[in-house]
């Protein structure tokens, strides 16, 4: 018998797989191992076998999936099924935790693309995955189809990053953009959003930012090897941004963008911060349109990196949670693990206050003689140094004559110019609130 009759004949790896949802995500991972069995097994060297799907109610249909694959019962298909792999799709905090968890300890590795549990949950679920000599695979928690765990985890692994900061929000990336390119009001590019299927119902996860804070800390902990929760997070929503934030922006060659920040400081804490910001046109991130993210990494020897893609939906993110169980399978076909997660250092977090960035102020004065130089002396008194100045008088009606003053500050820490801010505030100085944006790259 020849070598390829040998091969032919041999029998092939069968590995179970346990589905925990089928919302939209859920839905696209099923049809790509029930319709593509074959081309799974060629690339991954075994057969993925779907032991049970788990859904909240197995008496609606699904069409394409046979019902006998379907059952409510979560916790039993994870125990009782045999199963290899286990997909975690059913997102939040519980049960999800306590399914992994139960993965884990009967043998089976997990992929998930659960960003709020690795957030909160993450250095747990790790260290159980460790001591039971599985794996669990994430790529699908942060930025979609994009592939920027792996890099992080692996590629980059040898290097030293100083600074990741991305859009890692398809929709208020969306929001902001319509704001920005068709002047919509925010309520009509949430409206807009909303219709196309980039935001839910209730958008709050994306437009407070909670959903881009989760993915900052997952984010932060691989590149600085120390933990990082979602609660360490400072997080801004966008919903104060206005068309007026907006044209002011384009004023100074600048966009407004979403962003995740994760940097060090020159005291090796851990910067982490999710808000707004002005960023300029020439910056690459500025060029992230629609429900796109892109995320940004400067590391010492490899100098800097764009990842650029589908950030959100369906398709995007079963790409990544597919090819993290071909790996997954492979490693469990050669009875080994992925690399654990490399969590080694005990660094600080950095409070808000004590953070870098520069700033954008923007209010109204009474335009008479003494008031903006009075205004750069309290500046100066809070350590904030200016980087210019704009005043541009106006008239309101029968209101007294007044300016509309717009400045950018220097590198300043956020508690001199808050500080700042409130002093302003309270001099009598000012007709209305102050308006602040931070700025990257300007």
């Amino acid at each position: 018998m020849d070598q390829d009759t040998v091969a032919a004949s041999a029998p092939v790896k069968v590995l179970r797989v346990a589905l925990l949802g089928c919302g939209t995500v859920g839905r696209q991972v099923a049809g790509i191992l029930l319709e593509h069995a074959d081309d799974l097994a060629a690339k991954s060297g075994c057969r993925l076998e779907v032991s049970g799907i788990a859904v909240r109610d197995a008496s609606v249909p699904r069409p394409g999936i046979d019902p006998a694959l379907l059952t409510d019962d979560a916790a039993a298909l994870v125990a009782d099924s045999g199963a290899d792999i286990v997909i975690e799709l059913i997102g939040g905090l519980d049960p999800a935790r306590e399914l992994i968890i139960s993965a884990i300890e009967h043998g089976a590795s997990v992929v998930t693309a659960n960003k709020a549990l690795l957030a909160a949950h993450g250095e747990e679920i790790f260290a159980i995955a460790e001591r039971n000599g599985v794996d669990v695979y994430f790529e699908a928690a942060v930025a979609g189809a994009i592939p920027i765990i792996r890099p992080l985890r692996e590629s980059l692994v040898g290097d030293q990053i100083r600074t990741v900061v991305g859009v890692v929000n398809g929709t208020t990336n969306y929001i902001l953009d319509k704001m920005t390119t068709e002047h919509q009001s925010f309520e009509e590019a949430l409206v807009s959003a909303q219709n196309l299927g980039f935001a839910e119902a209730d958008p709050t996860a994306d437009i407070e930012g909670f959903d881009a804070a989760a993915k900052a800390a997952i984010l932060a902990s691989l590149a600085f090897h120390s933990t990082v929760r979602g609660s360490d997070v400072y997080r801004e929503g966008i919903t104060d941004v206005t068309t007026e934030d907006i044209d002011a922006a384009a004023a100074m060659g600048c966009v407004i963008k979403p962003l995740a920040i994760a940097k060090l400081d020159e005291r090796s804490r851990i910067e982490v911060r999710v808000h707004a910001a002005l960023v300029p046109d020439s910056h690459p991130l500025a060029m992230v349109h629609g429900p796109n993210n892109a995320i940004f990494v400067e590391a010492t020897n490899a100098g800097r990196l764009m990842f650029l893609g589908p950030g959100a939906g369906g398709s995007p993110t079963a790409s990544a949670v597919t090819g993290d169980l071909v790996t997954v399978a492979r490693n469990r076909l050669r009875g080994v693990v992925g690399p654990a997660h490399s969590v080694y250092k005990a660094l600080d977090t950095a409070l808000m206050g004590q953070t870098l960035s520069r700033y954008y102020l923007r209010f109204r004065v009474t335009d008479q003689s003494g008031v903006l130089a009075a205004v750069a002396g309290l500046l100066a008194h809070h350590h904030v140094s200016l980087h210019s100045v704009r005043q541009n008088p106006t008239v309101d009606g029968d209101e007294p004559a007044s300016a509309r003053v717009s400045l950018m500050t220097h590198l300043a820490q956020e508690s001199d110019v808050r500080e700042c801010v409130e002093e302003l505030q309270n001099s009598g100085l000012l007709i209305g609130p102050v308006r602040l944006i931070r700025a990257e790259g300007v």
